[in-house]
């Protein structure tokens, strides 16, 4: 960490003062910038390529109290092989306690097991439930970690608090990448997405993701915006590049490519992988199969002609 924000964290006082002292967030021109930069057209050649790359960003999702274990299995064959010659996804995310059945099905796919722990959606337990419940996540078979921080406690101005949570779960997660999901539809202001992106980033965040998908409205564009500009400015304070990961509420084709769009036109094309952009998802890798059909062959393939996510 360069000298500038060595001592940022050394106090509440001293973090309080760092997050209030960051730029305010311009809402109008937050706004205007991402419904301009959603109306950009890519050319076909350029839209079979994003469609790719977003396929291999997703996070396949299923998050649903009547999850099953045949029903995680049908999702990882279908992560690692979603249709004809179509790349595999980044991940597939789950509950902890069916990280051992993604595991299974994953080995060997170069497929990413993630996990929601820390009590998600809410996050509203102690510090030893949440390291423990990524302890044994990671112990299952995780690579990725996403949890969700005390929006409560960040509200009502204990920054610290959240910090220090963060740094408990990232030294929990070992080698594996800790995404930290800061619910942005329950933050309020864009000053508080700002402030809660750059908290994350400080206290080891490998990426910062907007959303539990619980929460409406979710990944806005704004919103995504907002973080990106955050880990721009981040890599170039600290020298440490972090990720980003909107979920929640993108369903189309569309909305990916706008996403992509952002990203290339925010924080740069370094972020244009994987390693660096997800998109957290249940319903969108059927509607990039189907216009991926479509430029293909010309056709649209009905959502039939695909397994159901």
């Amino acid at each position: 960490m360069t000298t500038s924000l060595a001592g940022v964290a050394s106090s509440d006082a001293a973090l309080r003062a760092f997050l209030h002292g960051l730029p305010g967030v311009d809402r109008v021109g937050a706004d205007q910038r991402a419904a301009m930069l959603g109306t950009r057209s890519i050319k076909t050649t350029a839209k079979a390529q994003a469609i790719d790359l977003a396929i291999s960003m997703v996070d396949l999702t299923t998050l649903e109290g009547a999850d099953t274990a045949g029903k995680v299995r049908a999702l990882c064959a279908k992560a690692v092989r979603p249709g004809g010659d179509a790349p595999s996804v980044a991940a597939v995310c789950v509950y902890p306690d069916l990280v051992a059945v993604a595991a299974e099905a994953l080995k060997g796919s170069g497929v990413k097991v993630a996990s929601v722990a820390t009590a998600f959606p809410s996050g509203r337990t102690s510090l030893e439930v949440k390291v423990s419940d990524t302890r044994l996540a990671v112990a299952a078979g995780a690579d990725e970690i996403d949890m969700v921080i005390d929006r409560g406690a960040f509200l009502s101005g204990q920054y610290m608090k959240v910090y220090e949570q963060i740094v408990a779960v990232k030294e929990a997660c070992g080698a594996a990448h800790l995404k930290v999901i800061l619910e942005t539809g329950e933050l309020s202001t864009y000053d508080n997405v700002r402030r809660a992106s750059w908290l994350a980033m400080l206290a080891g965040a490998d990426f910062i993701k907007t959303s539990t998908g619980k929460v409406s409205p979710a990944a806005t564009p704004p919103v995504t915006l907002i973080m990106l500009e955050a880990v721009r400015d981040f890599r170039e304070a600290t020298g440490r590049q972090v990720g980003v990961k909107p979920a929640g509420g993108i369903r189309t084709s569309k909305d990916a490519i706008k996403n992509l769009v952002l990203v290339n036109e925010t924080a740069g094309d370094d972020w244009l992988t994987p390693d660096w952009f997800r998109l957290g998802a249940s319903s969108l890798l059927n509607d990039l199969l189907m216009q991926r059909e479509k430029l293909a062959t010309g056709r649209y393939a009905g959502p039939d002609y695909f397994t159901q996510d």
